[in-house]
């Protein structure tokens, strides 16, 4: 099956409505969010391993690069996939507190590392995940080049991030990125006293639909840009098929996440 047609299939609005309507307790039961969230996620792996290996991906090894505290260890563990997480930020990784993590039994599964500088060796997991982390770190395609890196050939990569065109990009800044990340935060910092905690140049940078692309056209592996862009293609077998600049920096503006997934050819 190929991943447009497993992402088009999961693009019910019901879905939809469900996640936002618990993103609504993001900040105040960020365990209520994140668990549906994470077993949201947990379906979309599988539906992708099973739509490009033909089985599920029970007894894999999944990397999920910037796994914070850990709400996504438990749903992959229930779907019989091994689970590691890299978090480089203390303060993320125990953000759950130590209860949380007895009780999911996640303690020995994170490591505490930059995405940037994976200490994996070459193809050492059959899947390597990150979601809503490139947009935070300097050198987001250094990340991604790693996580292709030690993914193992006819595995899966799957990378996810907020687009800095799209109505989410500024973060808790709002709709004021669109002034400029510069001004935003600027503006932030006289509003409430403090930096944001997603501050631009520092822990938020502007990453597009454009990049990515370029990116993952760049790589040599088999790569799908799912709806909501509508592209496919196939690196390794030649030039690949994706918009012209104008109609990708026109689609910036109107998608709130991009996902790109990549197929390691070895």
């Amino acid at each position: 099956m190929a991943v447009a047609v497993v992402f088009a299939r999961r693009a019910k609005l019901a879905r939809s409505l469900r996640l936002l309507s618990e993103f609504r307790y993001e900040r105040q039961d960020p365990a209520r969010f994140y668990r549906e969230l994470a077993a949201d996620t947990a379906a979309m792996i599988g539906d992708l391993w099973a739509g490009t290996r033909g089985e599920p991906p029970v007894g894999r090894t999944l990397l999920d690069v910037g796994g914070g505290p850990g709400y996504f260890a438990a749903a992959f563990a229930d779907a019989g996939v091994r689970y590691i997480g890299v978090e480089p930020d203390p303060n993320e990784m125990h953000a759950a507190g130590a209860t949380f993590a007895r009780a999911q039994n996640i303690e020995d599964t994170f490591v505490r590392a930059s995405g940037m500088a994976l200490p994996f060796a070459d193809d050492s997991v059959d899947i390597c995940l990150s979601s809503n982390v490139a947009e935070h770190v300097p050198r987001p395609w250094q990340l991604a080049d790693e996580m292709l890196r030690v993914t193992k050939p006819g595995g899966l990569v799957v990378l996810s991030y907020t687009v800095w065109l799209g109505p989410l990009g500024g973060h808790e800044m709002g709709l004021t990125h669109y002034l400029g990340g510069a001004r935003a935060a600027a503006r932030y910092a006289r509003k409430h006293g403090h930096p944001a905690k997603n501050n631009y140049g520092s822990s938020l940078f502007a990453v597009s639909v454009a990049d990515g692309l370029n990116w993952a056209a760049s790589t040599g592996a088999a790569v799908a840009a799912p709806p909501p862009m509508g592209v496919v293609a196939d690196v390794g077998a030649g030039a690949a098929r994706v918009p012209g600049e104008q109609s990708r920096a026109r689609a910036s503006a109107a998608i709130m996440e991009h996902v790109l997934v990549l197929l390691p050819l070895g």
